[in-house]
């Protein structure tokens, strides 16, 4: 019998409650101990019984405590993750992982020095659609990828007074939206030779990005990372082309909507994308409705038990963190510049 891994939230507001704090509830072998919050009134409202430390500090010196969940504004990440290793604890940081590589190399360093757990909360590799992507790719249903679009849109005219969408490191959608897209295309790809980037603030009254169109460069193929704030048709997901057919889905994975509504993780439906995407024969014609497998974003903790157990290799690794910045670092300086950033 192993005892249940007892985790700390730093941070509760829209990250930490709407995802890491049910997520954590409902996963077999952890046990949410505490939130660090500002705001005990409103941890309690949600978590009776939840302990709420003061500061990060008082979290970090509690021995109970085995693993911290760092769900704070961008900027803080490096600091508070170096603070946690530093302490005895592993961590999880919630995407982007910091502000660049430079910060990503510190916290790799400390966890490797300390030898602790460190890894990064990609929990869209568990949306049904890319689970579905991925297995039609492992099946070899499309051939070779030779184009590959990975969209996130959305229709949100009004700028929200959130540290999000305000001018200052670590803010906008590619640090946001473009983090998750950057990883799902390292994932399923690998790492590319170039990035090429557009960068931009498209909204009237905007501060931050909220427009990106990304190409990433490999030998053989071409991946397009897209989101735009003001689109009102928002529902392409994917679009694929391969030697043998195409695949294109539209709609959003369920889950996050799910847990903004108060669900509950492994309520019936939970997981499930009613939206099917479609495959299309390149030499036939012929199309081909593809049923989505059911997602489920407590695999990740799942897999960081099992981990942490001895009982799984980790998932989410330091090292595909370290890709991912770099796609992120390039996108920043290629929009900077106006020129493609070839990757070492």
């Amino acid at each position: 019998m192993h005892s249940p891994l007892k985790t700390v939230i730093i941070g509760y507001g829209l990250v930490g409650r709407v995802f890491h704090a049910p997520l954590l509830r409902h996963t077999d072998g952890m046990t949410l101990k505490g939130v660090v919050s500002s705001r005990p009134d409103d941890v309690h409202a949600d978590l009776p019984d939840t302990e709420v430390y003061s500061s990060a500090e008082q979290a970090f010196k509690d021995p109970e405590v085995d693993l911290i969940v760092i769900a704070t504004p961008n900027d803080t990440h490096a600091d508070l993750a170096v603070a946690a290793l530093e302490a005895g604890k592993h961590v999880v940081i919630d995407k982007p992982v910091a502000l660049d590589g430079k910060e990503l190399e510190r916290i790799i360093a400390c966890a490797r020095y300390h030898d602790r757990v460190f890894s990064v909360f990609q929990n869209r590799r568990w949306d049904a659609d890319f689970l579905t992507l991925k297995g039609l790719l492992d099946a070899d249903r499309l051939g070779s990828v030779t184009r590959c679009h990975l969209h996130y849109d959305r229709f949100r005219p009004e700028v929200r007074d959130r540290w999000r969408e305000r001018p200052g490191p670590g803010s906008g959608a590619w640090y946001d939206l473009g983090a998750h897209l950057a990883d799902q295309a390292v994932t399923l790809f690998g790492t590319p030779k170039a990035v090429y980037a557009d960068l931009a603030t498209l909204r009237p009254s905007g501060g931050a990005v909220d427009y990106f169109h990304v190409l990433l460069r490999y030998d053989d193929r071409r991946v397009v990372l897209s989101s735009h704030a003001l689109s009102a048709c928002d529902s392409l997901r994917y679009a694929v082309d391969g030697t043998r057919a195409s695949y294109i889905k539209h709609g959003l994975d369920t889950q996050e909507q799910t847990l903004r509504d108060g669900g509950t993780p492994g309520q019936p439906g939970w997981g499930e994308d009613p939206t099917r995407g479609v495959l299309y024969q390149g030499e036939t014609g012929d199309s081909e409705t593809i049923d989505n497998v059911r997602g489920d974003y407590r695999a990740y903790y799942d897999n960081l038990v099992a981990h942490l157990r001895g009982e799984a290799e980790l998932a989410v690794t330091p090292e595909q963190a370290f890709d991912v910045m770099r796609v992120i670092d390039a996108a920043h300086e290629s929009s900077a510049t106006g020129r493609e950033i070839v990757l070492d």
